[in-house]
């Protein structure tokens, strides 16, 4: 008998490998974002109205045509010797020339996304601060946070390195400029 030598794996190796090889139930999303490993349920209906309110009018109101995924997950870059943050925002948007959505890869690179999407639901410290944070790593120009709780949206912009430098909340209610590519004003009327 021969024994075989195998590189030994590093913890953040392990767990990218664990977190690969989950199966979640349907409609559970498993995402790993900063070295843990998060599994959300299903989405309620009001997390859903927000954001087909949102997409209807990127699509409708867009300066450039825009393409939407819900559900296309992000490799990103990670901070601190975590394995890379793989994250499944509830929205990408990226101009519709770049085509970002082909392939059978569940995982694809940031790079093009215009901006994503976040509906606080049953972990919203996550959305506000874990997926912030990896976002901006990733260099994902935009962020916008619909933050149920607070009743306000919040577009984070001009990533550098673990944060975004700029960003401007409004109430429910108010219109919120959105810059180029989109180049309109998100109407938030309809979230009260």
């Amino acid at each position: 008998m021969t024994a075989v030598a195998h590189e030994p794996i590093t913890p953040a190796e392990g767990l990218l490998e664990i977190f690969l090889a989950l199966d979640t139930p349907e409609g559970f999303r498993a995402e790993l974002i900063e070295g843990e490993i998060v599994v959300t349920p299903p989405p309620d209906g009001d997390h859903e109205d927000y954001i087909s309110l949102i997409v209807s009018q990127m699509i409708r109101r867009s300066r450039t045509d825009i393409q939407f995924s819900g559900h296309k997950g992000l490799k990103l870059k990670s901070g601190g010797g975590c394995p890379k943050d793989h994250a499944i925002p509830d929205g990408t948007f990226a101009p519709e020339e770049l085509r970002l959505y082909r392939g059978a890869e569940p995982w694809m690179p940031c790079d093009g996304v215009a901006m994503v999407l976040e509906v606080t639901s049953t972990k919203p410290r996550i959305d506000r601060e874990a997926k912030r944070r990896c976002y901006a790593r990733g260099g994902i120009p935009l962020y916008l946070l619909v933050d149920r709780d607070d009743s306000s949206v919040t577009l984070f912009s001009a990533p550098e390195r673990d944060d975004y430098r700029q960003h401007c909340t409004l109430p429910f209610g108010k219109p919120l400029a959105l810059p180029e590519p989109f180049a309109f004003e998100l109407d938030t009327t309809d979230f009260l």
